[in-house]
């Protein structure tokens, strides 16, 4: 590979057409600013598809923020969130299938039962709900409407045509109506 310092960019030549190459400073720079705007984001969708452990969610966006580094010369950054959460949604899937996470349950101490406060209360179950399901209808869920992406956007971060998007999406739904009937008419 043949290079040519043009300003303060390295231009490539790479298959016979120029590609410009940012200097590793002005790489980290853009990175921090949108990790500094983005990262509370991503942890709420990872809390949610790994099923409200918090710890796992920073372990998931963690993750999910080196792969995304890793590929950051190469995201364009009108494109960086969707980039993001589809790293977080396959990041929380392999961590799901990891052996190690499903042999070790690692916790800080023993839980105690206490008064449920009602909005908390509400959450908790729906979190708990949420991990009933499988992998790949929660993140559809989760990505739909919680997130409030689109079918397409949802589609694209999966991973999967719309028509899985939209049956995943119903199947997950259905699924949480039937465990809170009492609640049945208020999802979605």
């Amino acid at each position: 590979m043949r290079g040519v310092h043009v300003g303060v960019q390295v231009v490539s030549v790479d298959d016979e057409r120029w590609v410009p190459v940012k200097w590793p400073a002005d790489r980290d720079r853009e990175f921090t600013e949108f990790v500094m705007v983005q990262r509370a984001a991503l942890v709420r969708v990872a809390a949610l598809l790994v099923s409200g452990d918090l710890a796992r969610a920073e372990d998931v966006v963690q993750t999910a923020l080196t792969r995304l580094y890793l590929a950051w010369p190469r995201v364009q950054l009108d494109t960086a969130g969707a980039y993001a959460r589809r790293c977080v949604v396959n990041a929380a899937v392999d961590d799901r299938r990891s052996l190690f996470s499903r042999r070790e349950q690692v916790r800080a101490q023993l839980p105690e039962v206490a008064a449920v406060d009602t909005q908390r209360g509400d959450a908790t179950t729906i979190v708990a709900l949420l991990a009933t399901l499988p992998a790949g209808m929660r993140a559809a869920v989760v990505l739909r409407y919680v997130e409030g992406l689109s079918i397409a956007e949802t589609a694209d971060a999966m991973r999967c045509s719309e028509g899985n998007v939209k049956s995943q999406s119903a199947r997950g739904l259905d699924r949480l109506r039937e465990a809170i009937p009492q609640h049945a008419r208020n999802i979605a």
